[in-house]
């Protein structure tokens, strides 16, 4: 690794996670995340560094620069790509300064596709993006552009994002993000889908059975069998013959 005197705290940080790489546990992430020819992460590098070992390298360090988390982003390392992530989420929830909130959410949405796999998406969308949408409903038409794009991992930001405005009771961007990705091909985002819908069925039951009353024919049947994963046996065998037209 090359070093920017400038970037000295990112590249302590990407020191540290090499420090700890795992080789045995790389291999088996690299299948798990799906890291091979022709799959959706094709030639990601992982180091098989653990989540909760990131977290504590994060946890450790003080706020860092946004060009110091550039460094992070740019890392060609799974693991130190999550780090540059975590320290953003970090600073975005500390943050009570509306510009520097402002900023962070900007600076991620111009690093979106570093966000390149699903854990990192997860992991770093809600909290940012959908808190800082929350209160921002004129804002929220970012999602639905991000739904349009043809990258897999915009696509899985604009529904997962949501998922704040679930926890306030706000279920319309859910829905309408849902039913728009009735007809995508991809099982991540399918799973994405269901994913939230069963969080909106644990905030408003009744809303979800409607929503699937009417639409359950025509989702994909991992989402539904991931909206449906809370429902007692016999409501989901119902909702499950529902969509077999029975």
């Amino acid at each position: 690794m090359t070093i920017n005197l400038n970037h000295m705290n990112a590249f302590f940080v990407s020191r540290e996670i090499l420090s700890r790489a795992n080789p045995e546990k790389a291999r088996v992430l690299r299948s798990y995340f799906k890291t091979g020819k022709g799959q959706y992460a094709e030639g990601d590098k992982m180091l098989g560094v653990s989540m909760p070992q990131l977290r504590d390298i994060v946890k450790s360090r003080p706020e860092f620069a946004l060009d110091e988390i550039q460094t992070l982003l740019d890392s060609e390392y799974h693991e130190v790509r999550m780090s540059g992530f975590l320290f953003l989420v970090r600073q975005f929830k500390k943050s009570k300064d509306e510009a520097e909130r402002k900023s962070i959410f900007d600076f991620y949405l111009k690093n979106i596709r570093r966000a390149n796999n699903w854990d990192l998406v997860d992991a770093s969308c809600r909290d940012i993006v959908g808190s800082y949408l929350l209160v921002r409903e004129e804002l929220r038409e970012v999602l639905h552009r991000l739904a349009e794009s043809q990258n897999l991992w915009e696509q899985r930001t604009a529904i997962v994002s949501t998922w704040v405005f679930i926890k306030h009771g706000q279920f319309e961007d859910t829905l309408t993000l849902a039913r728009r990705f009735f007809s995508h091909k991809h099982d991540l985002i399918h799973k994405a889908t269901g994913w939230m819908l069963r969080e909106l069925g644990k905030k408003d039951r009744r809303v979800l059975r409607d929503f699937l009353g009417k639409h359950s024919c025509d989702m994909p049947r991992t989402a539904l069998r991931y909206a449906i994963e809370h429902f007692a046996p016999s409501e989901r065998s119902y909702f499950m013959r529902l969509d077999r037209g029975e």
